[in-house]
């Protein structure tokens, strides 16, 4: 069976059990308190924040929320993400732990930062 792609970050949300819906939600609200000017989309089949490029991505799996902030955002807090198991770009926060919220606050101002700087540096 082929997998829809949802419309909308909503749409996403509600197709996960009420438990990992409620930390979709805080992960979400994270995400747009941390960078309030952000566009919201789905891209590649998952939540995208986008502001002068993108920001971030999150996705829920059976066992762990996915969190995609490039090379350089994940290198910046290869230290502090060292509790989870990661990949060059991306992050797995287990479901049956709690969700680092206030490090996702901090790799998402960083990213924007990051944006901003690249802006500033085009001609």
């Amino acid at each position: 069976m082929k997998q829809l792609t949802p419309l909308h970050v909503d749409e996403y949300i509600s197709s996960f059990p009420e438990d990992v819906q409620e930390k979709l939600q805080q992960l979400r609200a994270i995400i747009k308190k941390a960078a309030p000017n952000a566009e919201e989309l789905i891209s590649y089949k998952m939540p995208a924040y986008k502001l002068h490029g993108v920001l971030v991505y999150f996705a829920a799996y059976k066992n762990h929320i996915g969190l995609y902030a490039t090379p350089t955002a994940h290198s910046q807090f290869k230290k502090e993400l060292s509790a989870y198991k990661t990949g060059k770009g991306s992050v797995q926060f287990p479901l049956d732990k709690p969700m680092p919220y206030s490090l996702i606050t901090k790799i998402v101002k960083y990213k924007v930062q990051q944006n901003l700087q690249q802006v500033k540096k085009k001609p």
